[in-house]
């Protein structure tokens, strides 16, 4: 059974971030499409990852070794995340755009998530997780999403994106580890059926809310639709130009650490490895 290499270890970082540039409205390089994914994504975070928290913490006490190491660190490393992600989302202007409305629908498919107890919750996790990764090698590979962001909150990003990459794959081999009695079909048809459900759903709900933050900016309902669809599956493709790194899920046998990104990773990793020691 893969596991994680041995020689990734997940380290918490507690840095805090000067996030006061996401009072500008179009912080994200003037462009009120790309703010409007963005913001929408951070106002995902809170409230997901305390759900990825819950759902490795009711299974601690079945894995061991490296992998009980590793979901202690994976806890503190997305409180950390959940905390950074909710004073961005405190910096929205709240009275122009529709952080409420989009904040209780996502409390809504947490809460159905919960509601099918841990194992559900651990599945629904691994396949976020997966979307994350994915997400953060997409923020590493292109950077030039990112040339005119101020820079406090382009560091806050890349950092988050670093750490999910580094963490990508505890989930998963928490998962692999409580269903070792499952057969390896069992376990392939269960989450296969997860991810092509939450990939359905996660990026429709990325796109309507997006489109909802770009209707208070003025945009025609149509007209929002359209620009988030372009900028999710066209130009510059922020979903599709991971398509190769989602469809690896499929694959039987799959891990995490199949796709080996820690070289993409390591000059990032050892700023924030400095900044966290000071």
């Amino acid at each position: 059974m893969k596991q994680s290499p041995e020689d990734v270890t997940i380290i918490p970082r507690d840095i805090r971030f000067d996030v006061s540039g996401a009072q500008q409205e179009h912080w994200m390089d003037g462009d009120p499409v790309a703010t409007a994914v963005m913001n929408t994504l951070s106002l995902t975070f809170p409230d997901g990852e305390r759900l990825f928290i819950d759902a490795v913490r009711a299974y601690k006490d079945q894995v061991s070794g490296k992998v009980a190491q590793d979901v202690k660190d994976f806890i503190a490393q997305e409180a950390i995340h959940a905390r950074e992600h909710h004073l961005l989302n405190k910096v929205i202007n709240r009275d122009k755009y529709p952080v409420e409305r989009i904040e209780g629908m996502i409390r809504e498919r947490i809460a159905f998530s919960r509601a099918g107890g841990p194992m559900r919750m651990l599945i629904a996790t691994i396949c976020l997780e997966h979307f994350t990764a994915m997400l953060a090698d997409m923020r590493a590979l292109h950077q030039d999403m990112f040339s005119k962001t101020d820079p406090g909150i382009e560091r806050m990003w890349r950092w988050h994106a670093m750490e999910e990459t580094e963490h990508k794959a505890v989930t998963y081999d928490v998962f692999m580890e409580v269903t070792k009695d499952w057969s390896p079909w069992k376990r392939y048809v269960r989450r296969c059926v997860a991810m092509a459900l939450i990939s359905y759903y996660f990026t429709r709900n990325i796109a309507t809310y997006s489109g909802w933050m770009l209707e208070a900016d003025g945009y025609t309902p149509d007209e929002a639709e359209k620009a988030v669809k372009n900028f999710l599956w066209k130009k510059p493709g922020f979903f599709a130009r991971g398509w190769k790194i989602w469809i690896s899920w499929f694959k039987p046998g799959f891990h995490p650490w199949d796709h080996d990104n820690r070289a993409l990773m390591a000059e990032w990793k050892s700023e924030f490895d400095l900044v966290a020691a000071e």
